[in-house]
């Protein structure tokens, strides 16, 4: 899915180059400020087409690969006492199962739930570490187009489970209407609960996901290139200042490793709360 046709502006087609925001090319011997534009850089494959493919897009594709592989790798063969790649797979699909899908959903749904939410918690941590792979420097996350596929995913699911569950009209009473409450207060109680179950749930998913791996993506980009600019483009007085820049990069890029997997964590979580919120829409 191109993000050109999932709700962000369309790049100009007179911009003749763009250099993609990384670490990387701020080696070509030239600083060039970051930006959100850099975002969005030119097409690589298929330009004016529905299937455009840009270096973000080829990201997305080369991690989806990566984290296919690396399932088939581990699970090709599996052994009683796992062993390796097997043991850290093992290691975070039960932690899936028990810290989120168990946790959340109760076992029997949490087991039927499962091969989502580890689908969603494993996509979004491997395409979240492609912002601190050399060579990549960047998270696809951090542009609006898959994590508004993610939302809308959990969005469709948790209102299906409701809706199969209750029937439509009486699941979208269930969501809307708080028990206990005087009836005057339904007038403004009912178009809050609307919004915030049916609209901002999906919108604040989708905000939080891509607003965390792109704040964090232009932090490193800011601390790496202010190395380079002080190393290489400064005056001579200021170039004491790069080891400070380069090792608040390198600090930034460890607490970067922990948001990536505290992402994965939230998404897949706060899927989980809204399914179980669906199946138990009676009892709001």
């Amino acid at each position: 899915m191109s993000d050109r046709t999932a709700g962000m502006t369309v790049v100009p087609a007179a911009r003749t180059r763009e250099r993609t925001l990384s670490v990387i090319t701020l080696a070509a011997g030239e600083f060039h400020a970051p930006s959100l534009s850099d975002f969005f850089p030119p097409a690589v494959l298929f330009e004016g087409t529905p299937f455009e493919l840009d270096r973000l897009m080829l990201v997305r594709l080369l991690m989806t690969a990566v984290v296919v592989i690396v399932f088939v790798l581990a699970f090709r063969a599996p052994k009683i006492v796992p062993r390796g790649l097997q043991n850290v797979m093992e290691a975070g699909v039960v932690f899936v199962k028990e810290q989120i899908a168990d946790e959340v959903l109760g076992k029997e749904n949490g087991k039927k739930f499962l091969p989502l939410l580890a689908t969603i918690f494993f996509t979004v941590l491997f395409l979240n570490f492609s912002g601190v792979i050399p060579g990549l420097n960047i998270s696809s996350n951090a542009r609006i187009g898959m994590p508004l596929v993610l939302a809308a995913i959990v969005y469709i699911t948790y209102n299906f489970v409701g809706i199969r569950k209750y029937g439509f009209f009486s699941y979208i009473r269930h969501s809307i209407v708080v028990p206990d409450v005087p009836v005057a207060l339904h007038v403004l109680l009912i178009p809050i609960e609307f919004i915030s179950t049916f609209i901002l749930r999906p919108f604040t998913l989708t905000v939080r996901l891509m607003a965390n791996m792109l704040a964090g993506h232009i932090m490193l980009v800011l601390f790496f290139s202010a190395t380079w600019f002080f190393l290489f483009d400064a005056t001579a007085w200021m170039k004491v200042f790069s080891p400070f820049s380069l090792l608040a990069g390198i600090g930034f890029t460890l607490f970067e490793l922990l948001v990536i997997g505290l992402q994965a964590y939230v998404f897949a979580l706060l899927a989980a709360v809204y399914i179980g919120e669906a199946q138990h829409a009676a009892d709001h």
